[in-house]
């Protein structure tokens, strides 16, 4: 089978006397978010037809690394029970099961396991399913829960009552996700998206009520609303932010149709979140050092901000939870995590974790105090575990490791955390997974995976999908490059905006690093990374397309230019303080313009590529994946095998279902082996 051809337009526009070419901007649907032209319908068919074409003669070994793949997953799986109040909350999955059961009995061990919500049946006969929110109000009678049948991330609100397991009322079919109970459960607080897919509602919602009062609404582009409980439950925290600056108010959960109270104005690039505990709000905010500050300030009076742990060059904080009778923090030393617990004292630990490079955060803490504080834990080679750590004697109490059906030996596989040197002499550190008999030499394969925005870390944390890899002698490596905030939040700065051109240079050397390792070499390396990650993905193979052998990009950010001049898009208007606002900015628009994939593709060689995205997906809209796979397959000058999937019925997380989205892993992995056997030519 052929593959398809895209038409060829003429169309093209001018801005800042810089000409730009669009030949394949039809493709996106006039109509949008509607897609029904059948031009653009037929061609991206063509396209899937074409990979389950090509993918047919690799489908024994999809299914074998599916059938892998799957019996790593434990069928039957189920999450450790949280207390929240008078019950016990778990999640479990049946045998064969693609989604959660979600379940309760009373913590005093007086009654039966309760079925409170089955995503399984709420799923039934869809093609994708996403639950949002699962919220129960604070007498643990109703619950408030959302869910997504497209992905198009539009959830539909429900109130259920729990006695009874009838759903009382749709609150609304434009939820994003976050929701709130009132003291008097009776009372929900949620955010509406608007036409754009951006929250900038929030309303108060009466069990009974028809009309729902409107809280606040943001007037600023590309600003979006959140809600939440405080930790100790008395208060309401109402956010509003764009990527660099946030603002809070205080609501009154026992009256939060009361005036709300501002914490601290908003300031262009101050971040603040903020929780409360009995009479003292607790502050986290950048406004006084990068690596951000803890403060605290009474409720009556929140934006008298007095320090209580400093920022630090050497401790970067990120997150905090104020217990009754301590303040959890978690922060990252050297780029590894930890969790520093302060007393009422001033006396201060920090949680000791049994191993040198690990993932570890807060897991969930429901009740305004924790005795038994719940911590999540992994490695690349420790399953994910979940840790109680008992306050009083500091003792670590293992809950649950992640199980392994068919077998897992950790001291089969080795892992290491080195420091490359990028261009400008700055260290990147880049973590590294093989199994152990591997050879430094250069003989075996190298795969590295990276993202490298919003601040968004990727931790050196477990996956069973990577021994796929690593059994087959691929060393894996995570590129922590800047525009993470791997190493601390001017880490995350110094790949932004002017500087963003840093996160792709730190992918190519840190590769190049990894090969004077001994780790791979120059064509015997592949890549992968998603959204953000498929904008890393577009660069690398423009600039360095000699180092790979094969590129896997999902759902990839690489129409830049286009996107970024179009404020109607769900998150334009909040990406111009990520990258900047070409519109009116000529500097911003070339500079963007040369790091765009798809405006930068050109004839040339190009390693073998599947490129995937999902029809409805908001974030990153269908065309952009398209469109570049079009203009790389018009240009390219090599016979390397260009594939594209657009999943029809699904969003920017690709199939929802955990053994469907395991089998795109394994049609992933399929490509990427195939390409190392010389098999994927066009």
């Amino acid at each position: 089978m052929k593959p398809p051809v895209a038409r060829v337009d003429n169309f093209e526009f001018t801005r800042f006397g810089v000409t730009v070419k669009d030949p394949y901007r039809w493709l996106r649907d006039k109509d949008y978010p509607k897609v029904d032209d059948p031009e653009i319908l037929g061609y991206l068919k063509a396209e899937n037809a074409y990979f389950e074409d090509r993918m047919r003669e690799h489908s024994m070994l999809v299914e074998a690394l599916f059938e892998q793949l799957k019996g790593r997953i434990k069928e039957d799986d189920a999450s450790v029970p949280y207390p929240d109040g008078d019950w016990l909350y778990w999640w479990a999955f049946e045998t064969g099961g693609q989604y959660r059961n979600w379940y309760r009995k009373p913590r005093d061990g007086s009654g039966d396991a309760q079925l409170i919500l089955s995503e399984p049946k709420l799923a039934e006969g869809k093609d994708y399913f996403r639950l949002g929110s699962f919220d129960v109000s604070p007498d643990g009678k109703l619950l408030a829960y959302s869910t997504d049948t497209s992905g198009s991330e539009r959830f539909t609100l429900v109130i259920r009552d729990l006695a009874t397991g009838r759903d009382l009322e749709t609150v609304s079919t434009e939820s994003l996700g976050d929701t709130a109970w009132a003291a008097d459960s009776r009372s929900l607080v949620w955010t509406e998206a608007n036409a754009e897919w951006r929250p900038n509602k929030a309303f108060l919602h009466r069990l009974g009520e028809k009309k729902d009062k409107l809280l606040y609404e943001e007037k600023g582009d590309g600003w979006r609303v959140g809600v939440g409980r405080s930790q100790d439950g008395k208060h309401i925290l109402l956010g509003t932010g764009v990527q660099v600056t946030t603002e809070y108010w205080l609501l009154d959960a026992a009256n939060p149709a009361a005036p709300m109270r501002l914490v601290k104005k908003r300031k262009d690039g101050v971040r603040y979140a903020c929780d409360v505990s009995g009479d003292t709000l607790y502050v986290l905010a950048n406004d006084d050092h990068v690596n951000f500050r803890v403060a605290t300030a009474p409720v009556a009076d929140p934006g008298n901000w007095k320090t209580l742990i400093a920022g630090s060059d050497e401790v970067y904080l990120t997150d905090i939870k104020p217990f009754t009778s301590y303040l959890a923090v978690e922060e990252r030393v050297a780029g590894l995590d930890q969790i520093r617990l302060r007393f009422a004292d001033g006396s201060e630990r920090r949680v000791q974790f049994p191993e040198a490079s690990y993932a570890a955060s807060l897991g969930t803490n429901a009740e305004p105090d924790a005795s038994e504080l719940r911590l999540a834990y992994s490695s690349m080679v420790t399953p994910n575990t979940v840790f109680d750590y008992r306050v009083a004697n500091s003792e670590l109490v293992t809950r649950k490791v992640q199980q392994i059906p068919s077998g897992y030996d950790a001291s089969q596989y080795a892992t290491e955390r080195l420091m490359a040197t990028a261009r400008d002499g700055t260290k990147v550190p880049v973590s590294v997974l093989y199994k152990k008999g591997y050879k430094r030499d250069g003989s075996m394969p190298l795969h590295v995976y990276g993202y490298g925005a919003y601040g968004i870390a990727i931790p050196p944390s477990f996956s069973s999908a990577r021994l796929s890899m690593v059994d087959r002698g691929f060393a894996y490596a995570i590129a922590h490059v800047r525009g993470g905030d791997d190493l601390g939040y001017q880490w995350y700065l110094d790949g932004k905006l002017a500087k963003r051109e840093n996160a792709f240079h730190d992918f190519i050397d840190v590769t190049k690093f990894l090969h004077t390792q001994g780790f791979g070499r120059a064509g015997f390396t592949s890549a992968s990374g998603g959204s953000a990650g498929g904008w890393l993905m577009g660069v690398v193979v423009n600039q360095a397309p000699e180092l790979w052998r094969a590129v896997v990009a999902h759902v990839p950010f690489v129409d830049i230019v286009n996107t970024m001049l179009d404020e109607t898009l769900p998150l334009t208007p909040g990406e111009w303080p990520e990258w900047g606002d070409p519109r009116t900015d000529e500097v911003v628009f070339k500079r963007l313009l040369h790091l765009s994939p798809y405006d930068q593709t050109v004839a040339r060689s190009y390693p073998a590529m599947l490129i995937t995205g999902g029809l409805s997906d908001p974030r990153v809209t269908y065309w952009e994946p398209a469109k570049w796979a079009a203009r790389l397959r018009a240009v390219k000058t090599d016979d390397n095998l260009l594939l594209l999937k657009i999943n029809m019925g699904a969003g920017h997380g690709g199939k929802s279902g955990r053994f469907d989205s395991l089998r795109e892993v394994a049609e992933e992995y399929a490509f990427i082996f195939a390409a190392f056997d010389g098999l994927l030519k066009a």
